[in-house]
């Protein structure tokens, strides 16, 4: 069992790295987080061994300034939507690929050995979507530095919690639309926790029978999206009717949403869901056990933050060393 010492967070500022880097610090480490702009990092300045630094993660020198006396990086950038392009879209590209080779690269020249990057569940280079296949080619930027790093890659199914945007969009979504049109309705997934997502973080970061591992990272149940948008609005007093529409008239749906700001559906997305989300083996490596959607959500769509109450419930001895 290795001993914390001092991690760089790439991405630690959102919500994922924000559980994260809360976990890491409750077990001992002192985190680095880069940001283009603190405020964006405000909210874990209290966190006591937390060091947040101003910085474009994309300039090799300032990756080299940030990895002075780290012992391990953990990169959890992503994004859900690019223009399109091929075999991906320059933003999935930016982010998956390019951002994987330069922490790669940037981890041989100061001599940092161990690395977590966090892929996403049906990562396949030969996937129907851009973003699988970026994710995938992300993760073969890792595996491809040389000399080899000690890395693990870890693969999230859709990630909930308090302050998602997945299950409170739904949430939003029911009380302004009684009557939901539903692209993919009847694709399956198996949501998990952003908690127990950190926690598999920080039991890889600490075991050597980690490295150059890949694990799924999921929940204990598996849901069509058409169950969850149910799940979510019956948390908010909503009862929808869901209309399943074919992927065709789901794509022309998501060609008019891409023209918003800030677009909650692509044509991306809906050409992902041609594969279910779901793992085949156990939903977390280590014997971990996986929280449901219905043991935590209920309380935090309803108003009740339950984090701070249910993070200490969920920790757990891993097995083995």
């Amino acid at each position: 069992m290795r001993q914390p010492g001092k991690v760089l967070l790439i991405g630690g500022s959102g919500f994922v790295g924000s559980a994260v880097a809360a976990r890491l610090v409750a077990d001992g480490w002192w985190v680095r987080i880069p940001t283009r702009r603190r405020t964006r990092a405000r909210h874990l300045a209290l966190l006591p061994t937390v060091d947040i630094q101003q910085a474009d993660v994309f300039a090799p020198e300032a990756l080299d300034r940030l990895m002075a006396g780290m012992d391990a990086v953990i990169n959890l950038v992503g994004v859900l939507h690019s223009t399109p392009g091929t075999p991906y879209g320059p933003a999935f590209e930016k982010a998956h690929v390019q951002l994987p080779k330069l922490i790669g690269e940037a981890c041989r020249r100061n001599g940092v050995k161990r690395v977590l990057q966090v892929s996403a569940l049906g990562a396949d280079i030969n996937g129907p979507s851009e973003y699988q296949r970026s994710k995938a080619a992300g993760e073969a930027a890792i595996r491809n530095i040389r000399p080899e790093l000690d890395w693990t890659l870890l693969r999230p199914s859709v990630i909930f919690g308090e302050g998602d945007s997945f299950l409170n969009l739904f949430a939003r979504l029911v009380k302004l639309a009684p009557v939901m049109p539903l692209g993919g309705a009847h694709a399956r997934f198996q949501p998990v926790w952003v908690e127990d997502v950190a926690e598999v973080v920080a039991t890889c970061l600490q075991r050597s029978d980690s490295i150059r591992k890949t694990f799924d990272v999921a929940g204990p149940g598996t849901y069509s999206l058409a169950e969850l948008v149910r799940f979510a609005a019956a948390q908010v007093g909503h009862k929808p009717i869901i209309v399943p529409i074919p992927e065709g008239a789901a794509m022309l749906q998501a060609r008019l949403l891409e023209l918003l700001p800030n677009p909650m559906m692509s044509r991306d997305n809906v050409r992902s869901m041609r594969v279910d989300n779901v793992t085949d083996g156990a939903p977390l490596p280590f014997g971990l056990t996986p929280h449901p959607v219905e043991a935590v959500v209920p309380e935090y769509l309803g108003g009740k933050p339950t984090r701070r109450r249910l993070i200490e419930s969920r920790r757990r001895q891993p097995k083995g060393v």
